[in-house]
């Protein structure tokens, strides 16, 4: 029996490995689908809250756009304002030298495959490996993902990050012609010196744009994504920019782009860079107006200084060209007459603002002679404080006493000098008026007749005026208010004024018109204002009947600003 069972052991052996291999095969099966399953499942993961991207909507693949200043009409730009140095172009607006040297350099399969390239993925890993070189794996549409849908994840290395950008790449490719993904990387990647996008990079160290390159220029520019801080032509006599470049020349070369004398020629070119450093306010038209414009978009509307750089808004503002380009006019004659008369140059300086009284919106706005040399902007007292408005001021004098029930025929003592407890006043001159009315001495513009009126109503109602009207600034509780004492803008002028123009009602200036969002939408309309009666109708225009005397009556102190086709004229001297 015993030497029986030793026979059949040889034959239950060979049973043994055919059952273990079943074993191990279908335990290797099960670790295999479970690991698909679970490899599945990580990945679906990573990629969850990207599935409901919706690439077709390019704005999202722009993490930065700039806003954009308009005059009222839509065509004059007043300023480009942007986080980056940026500025897209269409693809027949880019070399074709830069077009094929990105191509050759950064993904020569681009053309071939769908998002992402497995054989360009396995020769970097070759090259890399081996020491022969050092190459990336990720295609242009990879690149492209990782700089705007994915840029806050852009320095993760990870695994996970990888296949995130390939997902969104192959769904890009799904969307978008190969041309179209091009364009759109050639549009934002970053070369260095805050500049992104080959138009502004062509701008930026060679002056021209990108559809007038040379070989030499576009291999240089093409080889600067790779590291724009190394490969920075601006940088150690453009060193590394050379080496990067040759770089790039020989793959076009190698990929049929170009000719070996066309390769030779390149290689062999200094490189001549001619540098436009960019403005760094964005500022291109008027500069007083659209700084003021600026600082209201942030002060007034709530908007953040990274929305306005980044947000890709278009501004229209209320600005009128005509009326501008008239103020700055006279701005510049009346400083060339002052400055002729007192016997020096660019000592004169004048600020100015025209506002519509029946909307408040800033048609014309002068801040100062020359924005380069000071931007204390003196209309609206920006930078620096305002100035005193001299006898313009009496004007609330006079609608604060018309206000009050007083007739502006009511006589008042206009002597050459007045005495009060702590301060005195004589007229200018000291020019006796004698008894006068209110409407006479407002013509002739008489300190003293309006001091004591001033006194009589009480400071406290004259600035209570000023202010309902549109004076912003503080204002003092004394007599001498009304001698324009206290620093107010032309600006806080211009809107107290408006609000006699339009019988008074009172509207807050406003340099903006309308501000559309990214995507088109109406995100702010001032065409319409809202404005507040502060004045009654009949005291409007009793004051407004007054204002006539200044430019028409004989004695009053404005005649040089009567219409020469006899429109009738309002206002104060000061």
């Amino acid at each position: 029996m015993a030497s029986r069972s030793m026979k059949n052991r040889p034959s239950a052996k060979k049973k043994h490995p055919k059952i273990g291999l079943l074993v191990v095969v279908s335990v290797l099966a099960a670790v295999i689908v479970a690991g698909g399953v679970g490899v599945y499942a990580l990945g679906m993961s990573w990629i969850g809250d990207l599935t409901e991207y919706d690439v077709s909507n390019t704005d999202n693949l722009n993490t930065s756009l700039p806003s954009e200043a308009w005059d009222s009409t839509k065509t004059v730009q007043l300023a480009k304002f942007q986080l980056d140095n940026r500025e897209p172009v269409e693809l027949n607006q880019i070399s074709q030298y830069v077009l094929d040297g990105t191509v050759a350099t950064e993904d020569e399969r681009f053309y071939e495959h769908g998002g992402f390239d497995l054989a360009g993925i396995a020769r970097a890993l070759v090259v890399n490996i081996t020491g022969s070189g050092r190459e990336g794996a990720s295609t242009i549409t990879q690149q492209f993902v990782r700089n705007t849908i994915l840029s806050d994840e852009m320095d993760e290395i990870s695994i996970k990050r990888k296949v995130r950008e390939m997902y969104l790449s192959v769904k890009l490719e799904e969307v978008y012609s190969k041309d179209e993904i091009l364009r759109m990387y050639l549009n934002t990647i970053n070369y260095g010196n805050a500049t992104y996008g080959i138009q502004a990079a062509s701008q930026r160290y060679f002056s021209k744009d990108a559809t007038d390159l040379t070989l030499a220029e576009a291999a240089a520019l093409v080889g600067i994504p790779q590291s724009p801080s190394y490969n920075n032509p601006l940088v150690d006599g453009g060193k590394n920019c050379i080496e990067r470049r040759n770089l790039v020349l020989d793959r076009m070369l190698s990929n049929g782009y170009i000719t070996q004398e066309e390769h030779d020629a390149a290689q062999q070119a200094p490189l001549e860079v001619n540098e436009t450093i960019p403005t760094n306010d964005g500022i291109l038209a008027y500069p007083y107006f659209t700084s003021y414009m600026r600082q209201e978009l942030k002060e007034e509307l709530g908007m953040s200084e990274a929305e306005i750089l980044k947000g890709g808004f278009t501004i229209v503002t209320t600005l009128d060209v005509t009326a501008q380009e008239a103020a700055e006019q006279a701005a510049r004659d009346k400083a060339a007459q002052a400055n002729g008369t007192a016997g020096l140059d660019n000592v004169f300086e004048s600020a100015m603002a025209a506002v519509d009284p029946e909307t408040g919106h800033i048609k014309a706005l002068v801040g100062g002679r020359d924005y380069s040399e000071s931007q204390v902007n003196l209309a609206t007292g920006t930078g620096g404080a305002g100035r005193q408005s001299g006898s313009s001021f009496k004007t609330f004098t006079l609608v604060a006493a018309i206000k009050a029930g007083i007739d502006p025929q009511t006589l008042i003592n206009c002597s050459a000098t007045a005495k009060f407890p702590g301060w005195s006043v004589e007229n200018i001159n000291k020019t006796e008026y004698g008894t006068r009315s209110i409407a006479r001495a407002f013509a002739v513009s008489s300190n003293t007749g309006f001091a004591r009126l001033c006194l009589s109503l009480g400071p406290d109602a004259v600035a209570s005026v000023a202010k309902e009207m549109g004076i912003h600034s503080n204002l003092s509780s004394t007599g001498s208010i009304t001698l324009g004492v206290d620093a107010v803008t032309p600006l806080e002028m211009a809107e107290a004024y408006a609000t006699l123009a339009s019988g008074g009602i009172h509207h807050n200036t406003t340099p903006v018109l309308q501000v559309y969002d990214r995507d088109g939408g109406l995100a702010v309309d001032n065409t319409t204002t809202e404005g507040e009666r502060v004045l009654e109708p009949e005291v409007a225009h009793a004051a407004l009947k007054v204002m006539e005397g200044v430019v028409q009556s004989s004695e009053g102190t404005g005649t040089d600003a009567a219409l020469a086709n006899g429109q009738v004229v309002a206002g104060k001297t000061g």
